[in-house]
């Protein structure tokens, strides 16, 4: 019988693709389904954006690009890196790749060996483990729960750390829960990881402009830690280019070239009219940034607002990110009215698909069963809408 990999049967679909595919199929069957599962910004990308886009290709921007990126954009998000975080980050010290997943996946498999530990606080970004056991690695879930505001602290840190422990995986602002890391709470946990010469972080920061509480702290930022830290960022969420598919690493200069490495063998440069569209991103006016942040913290209030009232949910308010991820354990061994029970939040979210007709995604893939995932990239009126529908389909279980 034809059989694929270990490799590939140890890893689990994409759970917020999958239900993103389902809610299409049901959409493509003429049902009004509200799309809360997906993480992606719902502006248009801007348009002085869309328009260096359109001169890279006059000017026949078409050839293959360098492995790492071009050196114009690297040297612009070198730039930005400077003026936005205080980090000195030099060109070579730069990798530009297909997305921030990419970026993510480059650093794992360029840094974890088979049996090494790579330490992720749940919950977590569904593909953070997926990329640990394709590296062949061991995650470690630290749970960061509700009443912790989803933070890890310092004490759990140092609890998981064991002399197999290679990489922590850190995202802040937080996929799929919204939580932001202050500067003292990064301080802290960067003590613990300096104990450990061995020990490395990925900070995935690739919702730092879509944030509520103010500057964006980056654990690059503290002394001995720029050399131990692998930054993660790129211009899907921030600029509205989830397409363009275009991310970047910033790290030490040594694991640059690893994951240039890697890259030169299954992927090659990215895209290179997407790279000069991305330049212009970095380049030029970010009044389109503060705009789309407004506008995501506009929504933020009113889903939180609207959340709270329906009984039984328990709801934190998000600092940072698209993401509303409510406490729905209460609803755990009720009754749906066709006569099913909802067992666990991934049965929570397809009651909601089928009973509301709108798409969420159980907490059970990022790592928390008692929580699930709603994104609020949609309009007000997309909001006002789908928490009426989940209120009311809520209100139906016994």
């Amino acid at each position: 019988m034809p059989q694929l990999s270990n490799r590939l049967q140890r890893l689990a679909p994409s759970a917020t693709l999958a239900m993103s595919q389902k809610s299409a199929e049901m959409k493509a069957q003429g049902i009004d389904v509200i799309n809360m599962s997906v993480g992606e910004p719902d502006f248009n990308t801007p348009d002085h954006i869309k328009n260096a886009a359109k001169a890279a290709i006059d000017q026949n921007y078409s050839r293959y690009s360098p492995v790492p990126g071009y050196a114009e954009l690297r040297r612009a998000v070198s730039e930005k890196l400077k003026r936005e975080n205080g980090l000195d980050y030099g060109v070579n010290e730069i990798l530009v790749s297909n997305g921030a997943k990419q970026s993510v996946c480059n650093t794992v498999m360029a840094l974890v060996n088979p049996g090494e530990e790579v330490i992720i606080p749940a919950p977590y970004w569904v593909s953070y483990p997926q990329m640990a056991l394709l590296a062949g690695g061991t995650p470690v879930f630290v749970n960061a729960t509700f009443e912790q505001d989803f933070k890890m602290t310092p004490e759990q840190l140092e609890a998981a750390i064991t002399p197999k422990t290679r990489l922590l995986i850190l995202c802040s602002p937080s996929n799929p829960t919204g939580s932001v890391y202050n500067k003292e709470e990064l301080r802290a946990l960067a003590n613990i990881i300096l104990k450990y010469e061995d020990l490395y972080v990925l900070a995935d920061e690739i919702y730092e402009h879509i944030n509520y509480v103010g500057r964006h702290e980056s654990i690059a930022q503290f002394p001995g830690m720029k050399e131990r830290t692998i930054i993660v960022n790129g211009v899907s969420k921030a600029y509205a280019m989830t397409g363009w598919r275009i991310g970047y690493i910033a790290a030490p200069e040594w694991i640059v070239k690893g994951c240039n490495k890697l890259q030169g063998q299954y992927t090659s440069g990215p895209c290179s009219v997407s790279q000069k569209a991305a330049e212009a991103a970095y380049v030029e006016s970010q009044q389109c940034v503060e705009e789309m942040r407004q506008a995501f913290q506009r929504r933020r209030d009113l889903i939180v607002s609207l959340a709270k009232e329906i009984p039984g949910l328990e709801v934190n308010v998000p600092q940072g990110a698209f993401y509303l991820f409510p406490k729905c354990s209460s609803f755990y061994g009720k009754t749906a009215p066709s006569g099913a029970t909802i067992t666990n939040s991934t049965d929570l979210a397809m009651y909601l698909l089928e009973e509301a007709h709108v798409a969420t995604v159980g907490g059970d893939a990022f790592g928390d069963p008692d929580c699930f995932r709603m994104s609020y990239a949609t309009s007000d009126d997309n909001i006002r809408e789908a928490i009426r529908r989940i209120g009311d389909a809520l209100g139906k279980l016994k």
